[in-house]
Parts: C-alpha cells; sequence; structure tokens
C-alpha cells in the first residue's frame, strides 16, 4: 500500500530516499446522453451529478495511476500530491495527480496509525 498526502511530510514516518516524481493521468470525455442531462439540470439549478461522478472517477483513475508509478519506482510513499487539470479539446479534460515519490520508514517510538 502507497500512502499519499498532500504535505512534505508524513507523522511517524521519515523519508528516507527521494525516488523522483511521479504523475498518473486520464482524459475523459463528456457522453452526449449525459450533456442532455447535465443541460436540462442546469436549467433547474442544483448539483449536476453526471458530472461529479464522472471527475471523481476520473480523479480516482489518477490518483491509482500515480502510486503504481511510484511502486514501480521502488516507493512506498507520494509526498506534496497535487492535482491538475486542462482541457484537452471542447468535450474532453486531461485530470492529472502528481507527486514525489519516496521510500518512508517508522519514526521509532511514534505510535501506529
Amino acid at each position: 500500500m502507497v500512502i499519499v498526502v498532500t504535505s512534505s511530510h508524513i507523522h511517524g514516518k521519515r523519508i528516507v530516499k527521494t525516488l523522483g516524481m511521479v504523475r498518473g493521468n486520464t482524459v475523459r470525455s463528456r457522453h452526449v446522453g449525459k450533456d442532455i442531462l447535465a443541460l436540462l439540470r442546469n436549467l433547474v439549478g442544483g448539483e449536476i451529478q453526471e458530472y461529479t461522478k464522472m471527475l471523481a472517477e476520473a480523479r480516482e483513475q489518477a490518483l491509482d495511476r500515480m502510486m503504481h508509478s511510484a511502486e514501480r519506482l521502488g516507493g512506498n510513499a507520494v509526498v506534496d500530491v497535487r492535482f491538475g487539470t486542462a482541457e484537452v479539446m471542447s468535450a474532453a479534460a486531461e485530470i492529472i495527480a502528481y507527486g514525489t515519490a519516496v521510500v518512508v520508514e517508522d519514526v521509532h517510538g511514534a505510535p501506529d496509525r
């Protein structure tokens, strides 16, 4: 299991080796049927659940790919994790997760979490 944090340190752990930047990304396009539903929801207001779900799945896939990249380098954690997004074309967007792959070990005397 790879530990993933947005901070530069992990409580109870010590970074013993920095392996370098890792990233994972996915490009998703909108579905015409979902666009029609979203348009209708937009008329009455409220959350567009179809897009919320699609973006949540894209973030998870990008995170999973980033974690696998860290594992391939021999890492057991990724620090300073960030997300980014970019429009690839009018109906498609890239979601990217990136951070620094590291090897961490327990600090002696630190409580298990």
